[in-house]
């Protein structure tokens, strides 16, 4: 009885914690596709559960920091959703490739056209973005989450060092060092692609033909080898057999 006493408590506790925790868990969140180097491009991912148990997620809208502008934002289709990109004008005017831009993205929203995310999933709302400032190690995009029974949560109070998570955290990417003096435009990468795999091919045949080259001599050498081995053997097995009958006779 009293083992099993024990074991209700265990368990109550147990699924109290869960149930504290999981808000704190199953928040918006967003994560580059590899990594999201300053001055450079990079894919996000904005991961979206639906924390709800009698209620679907049904629109999302991601808002872009208005402290540094992203000069390029193209979200990826999401098949379900409808996507709005909204744009605003810019105190400062950015460059990019040699040309001045006045605007910039300043919030990107998904709308479910059926039943959105349901009880129990998740959604990735994917969307390439850059140049990705250099004088900054993070950028922080507030989020809102609408449900079918139209509650909204706003993810948008933004995490401190040294202090614990925010009940409704915002999404924060961290940016990793600029990689020397590429910073990832489309048409560096295509680029450095196509010379990568240019040398890689390039690379593939020299060390074909290198093995090629090495294969025959080292067929060549095994062979000797062998017949070498072979000869000694033989002299072995007849020298043995020798000093057999000799002591025999002896």
């Amino acid at each position: 009885m009293k083992a099993s006493r024990i074991a209700t408590t265990a368990a109550v506790a147990g699924a109290t914690a869960l149930a504290l925790s999981s808000p704190a868990l199953a928040h918006v969140s967003v994560q580059p596709e590899g990594e999201a180097a300053k001055g450079g491009y990079a894919v996000l991912g904005f991961k979206v559960p639906n924390e709800r148990d009698n209620a679907s997620t049904t629109k999302l809208e991601i808002n872009f920091p208005t402290d540094h502008p992203l000069a390029s934002v193209m979200p990826q289709p999401v098949e379900g959703w409808d996507i709005q990109v909204t744009k605003s004008k810019l105190d400062k005017p950015l460059e990019m490739h040699g040309k001045k831009i006045d605007e910039a993205v300043s919030k990107v929203t998904w709308t479910a056209k059926g039943d959105g995310i349901e009880p129990g999933f998740f959604q990735k709302f994917p969307m390439s973005v850059g140049t990705l400032p250099e004088d900054a190690d993070e950028l922080v995009f507030k989020a809102l989450q609408t449900y079918s029974n139209k509650e909204v949560v706003r993810w948008i109070e933004v995490p401190q060092k040294g202090q614990e998570e925010p009940d409704h955290p915002a999404p924060v990417l961290t940016l990793s060092a600029a990689t020397g003096d590429h910073h990832g435009t489309p048409g560096d990468d295509k680029a450095s692609d196509s010379d990568s795999a240019s040398a890689g091919k390039a690379s593939a045949r020299t060390s074909a033909a290198s093995d090629d080259g090495d294969s025959g001599g080292t067929d060549t050498t095994a062979r000797v080898l062998g017949v070498v081995g072979i000869v000694v053997g033989a002299a072995g097995v007849a020298y043995g057999v020798l000093a057999g009958r000799r002591r025999t006779t002896a």
